[in-house]
């Protein structure tokens, strides 16, 4: 599927927009935390964006360990005790962290399966991620990890379920937002930018499953 150019670069344009936002929002945050959250967000947009095109596949070890530290992170924020309250707070924050380090953890794995260190040209468009799926099972030495994810494709097509679940509720919650009655000052200030960060989440987790797809 993302080796025709539309939709390679819609979806390109959909993870650099969302990236910038949060680096943007990440500028404008005044609490430490909530920095590194935006950036560490950010940083996964911009590195799957980066994966649609096998863009510096040289350095996908380093990416990997990237996801998987940022991973770990919104999971520290997700068990913290309820005193640390720059961190995540409360049951809906602690979910909220927990799905954020799914996320970061799905990008990880989705490296992983990848392991886009193609000899080849890249296709015209970006790459096929099936296709560089498949072509993992006949590069020189693979790693065993490497491939026992490359014959996994039970777990590509979990992952498309769980993340495309993901979608649905953001999708929801951005729905029942706007028929929540709310003050008008909450009209006015939260409500804009909750709406965005559902639309956000929504957004990303049907690019996660939509890559997920092609892997299955």
């Amino acid at each position: 599927m993302f080796n025709i150019p539309a939709i390679t670069c819609a979806l390109t344009a959909v993870l650099l927009l969302s990236g910038s936002y949060h680096f943007l929002q990440a500028t404008k945050s005044c609490q430490r935390t909530d920095q590194i959250n935006r950036v560490l967000h950010g940083i996964m947009n911009v590195l799957m964006a980066a994966m649609l095109w096998n863009l510096v596949p040289s350095t996908v070890l380093a990416q990997i360990a990237v996801l998987t530290g940022a991973a770990l992170w919104f999971v520290i924020q997700a068990v913290a005790r309820s005193e640390f309250k720059t961190l995540c707070a409360g049951s809906q924050g602690r979910l909220k962290c927990l799905y954020h380090s799914l996320s970061m953890a799905g990008a990880a794995v989705m490296l992983a399966m990848m392991g886009q260190v193609t000899t080849g040209p890249v296709p015209a468009g970006g790459i096929s991620m099936s296709n560089a799926h498949h072509s993992m099972a006949h590069a020189a030495a693979p790693s065993t990890a490497a491939a026992t994810l490359d014959h996994s494709p039970g777990l590509a097509i979990w992952l498309t379920v769980l993340f495309a679940a993901a979608a649905v509720v953001f999708i929801f919650l951005l729905a029942r937002r706007r028929v929540t009655k709310t003050t008008l000052d909450d009209a006015a200030t939260s409500r804009p930018s909750v709406r965005a960060e559902h639309g956000l989440e929504a957004l990303g987790a049907a690019v996660m499953a939509m890559m997920f797809a092609t892997m299955s």
